[in-house]
C-alpha cells in the first residue's frame, strides 16, 4: 500500500517595480502562493517579513511554518482526543517562534511554542492533557523540522471561563 502523498504549490513572485533587482531596496518581496491544481483554492498573498522589506499586510514564509504547525498540531489533538473518547468543544492557539539572523544574513527559526486552548465537555482531563505529546509525535510538519516545537496547553472543562 501506497502512503505517499504529494502536493504542490506555485509561487509567482509580483515585486518587479520596474528595475527588477537592480538594487536592494528597488523591488518588492510581494508574491503570491497558489495550489493550481485545486481551481477556486484561495492563494495566499506574501511578502517578506517588515524587517526584511517585506509588506507586514501579507504573510511571510516564517508566519506561515509557525501556521502549519499550530495547525497540524490542532488536527492531530482533534484525532487523539476523538480516540481517547475526549470531547473537544473548542480549540485556539496563540503560537509563537524565535527567528535567529547570523551577522552573514543567515538565520533560521530555534523554537516555535503553541499555546493550545482547548475546552472539553467529556473525558478525562488528565488525558485531554496528556494527549497534547501524542498529538506531537503524530504532527507530520513538526516530524519536519529541525527546531523544538513546544507546548504550553491550557485545558478548560466546558463551563470554565474561556
Amino acid at each position: 500500500m501506497n502512503l505517499d502523498h504529494s502536493f504542490a504549490v506555485s509561487v509567482e513572485w509580483q515585486g518587479n517595480r520596474g528595475t527588477g533587482t537592480s538594487g536592494y531596496k528597488d523591488f518588492s518581496r510581494d508574491h503570491v502562493v497558489r495550489v493550481d491544481a485545486v481551481p477556486g483554492k484561495h492563494e495566499i498573498e506574501g511578502s517578506a517579513a517588515r524587517p526584511f522589506h517585506g509588506d507586514a499586510e501579507r504573510w511571510n514564509p516564517e508566519e506561515q511554518l509557525i501556521a502549519a504547525l499550530a495547525q497540524c498540531h490542532m488536527l492531530s489533538y482533534l484525532h487523539v482526543a476523538t480516540r481517547a473518547g475526549v470531547v473537544v468543544e473548542s480549540y485556539t492557539d496563540a503560537a509563537t517562534g524565535t527567528l535567529h539572523v547570523e551577522a552573514d544574513d543567515s538565520g533560521a527559526l530555534v523554537e516555535v511554542v503553541l499555546h493550545p486552548v482547548v475546552a472539553i465537555s467529556a473525558g478525562d482531563p488528565a488525558v485531554a492533557q496528556a494527549l497534547h505529546a501524542e498529538a506531537n509525535r503524530l504532527c507530520f510538519i513538526a516530524n519536519s523540522v529541525n527546531f523544538p516545537v513546544r507546548h504550553e496547553p491550557r485545558l478548560l472543562l466546558l463551563d470554565d471561563e474561556l
